[in-house]
């Protein structure tokens, strides 16, 4: 009877097919896909200079960058390090061609706002000025004075109404002021300088212009955005809050004044910055409701008042002579108008970070 033999293979044969299979590829240098992006943007700098169209030399950089990266890639990393390198490539240039015209709005505005951008520009008014000199304090004042009146109108109607929808809402009501809300949210702002214009109307007559009306027609594009940046922040409150609250028998109004709006308190300040930024340069709505002056005049309540976004419009759409100067003052009151928006971002920013709940680290 012949005995069985048994065969053994040894390590090398057992994995001997994988012999001929890489372990490692190859790997770009490091540096290479950010060098060779600032090649692509120097030379689509230098093609700039020489008289091509801004525009037509940003697609030709993405494209150039994206394919050199990625044809790079494919013949020494492969094809599935190349695919990841297109993605991140793809992403790269659009969130650079979504930039530019940031960057061309913002140099251009400093540019040539810098021009008025002096004392007199802060201290004096357009009273019995007809060429160059004078300034925009009215209409700083006027801005600050009528957004001022729009932010007291909105704030509190605002996070009343979001504190309805999370903590008391159920129902067609609450399911009919959101649809309102969301509706409002879109609504044109010369709509809302119209209805401004057409409620003060019927009691002072036509041809009526004040502050406040300004700073009603705002505080219908406000106060849909308090309401939905509210609303957000009260629903990222932990129930676990309001349930340890309840069952110490805290009644719900305490517990929304005293544990549920401190610990959104962070989220809904930035929320009403950001509102208070987005009506701030608005036009149409003051230009129906508000006018233009010359001279000061700080009282919402009486007459026409100055504001920057339409002594802007004013200025550069009805310029004198000297044409210039206007356009001058045009300039530099949208420079204010931006930084104002800048510092008030800053400010969002600012409370997010000192009023954010404390974690342990």
């Amino acid at each position: 009877m012949p005995t069985p033999t048994t065969s053994t293979r040894s390590d090398t044969d057992l994995y001997a097919p994988l012999s001929g299979v890489p372990l490692t590829a190859g790997q770009l240098p490091r540096g290479a896909a950010p060098l060779t992006l600032l090649a692509v943007v120097l030379a689509g700098v230098a093609l700039w200079l020489s008289g091509w169209n801004a525009a037509a030399c940003a697609v030709l950089g993405a494209i150039t960058y994206t394919l050199v990266v990625t044809v790079w890639s494919r013949v020494v990393e492969g094809s599935r390090k190349a695919t990841d390198r297109l993605v991140t490539a793809v992403v790269t240039c659009a969130f650079l061609l979504a930039l530019l015209p940031l960057i061309s709005v913002v140099i251009t505005v400093i540019s040539k706002g810098l021009a008025r951008f002096d004392a007199e520009f802060f201290t004096y008014s357009m009273r019995g000025i007809v060429g160059e000199g004078g300034g925009a304090y009215h209409a700083i004042m006027g801005t600050l004075i009528i957004t001022g009146l729009a932010t007291v109108i909105s704030v509190p109607v605002g996070m009343l109404a979001a504190i309805y929808l999370v903590e008391y809402g159920r129902g067609k009501l609450a399911k009919a002021i959101t649809f309102f809300v969301d509706v409002m949210t879109g609504i044109p702002s010369i709509v809302a300088g119209l209805f401004a214009y057409a409620l003060f109307a019927l009691f002072f007559g036509p041809g009526v212009r004040m502050g406040i009306m300004g700073a009603i027609a705002l505080s219908v594009l406000m106060i849909p955005v308090v309401v939905r940046s509210t609303e957000e922040m009260l629903k990222l409150v932990p129930n676990e809050l309001r349930e340890a609250s309840y069952a110490l028998a805290v009644p719900k109004w305490r517990t929304i004044v005293k544990v549920v709006l401190p610990t959104a308190l962070a989220g809904i300040a930035t929320g009403v910055t950001l509102a208070i930024a987005r009506v701030i340069g608005e036009t149409a709505p003051l230009l129906v409701t508000v006018g233009i002056t010359s001279s000061d005049n700080f009282d919402p309540f009486d007459g026409r008042m100055a504001t920057l976004s339409v002594f802007a419009y004013n200025s550069y759409a009805h310029p004198g002579f000297p044409a210039d100067a206007f356009t001058d003052r045009a300039w530099a009151a949208a420079l204010v108008l931006i930084i104002i928006v800048m510092v008030l971002n800053l400010i969002a920013r600012l409370i997010s970070r000192l009023f954010a709940p404390k974690t342990r680290g």
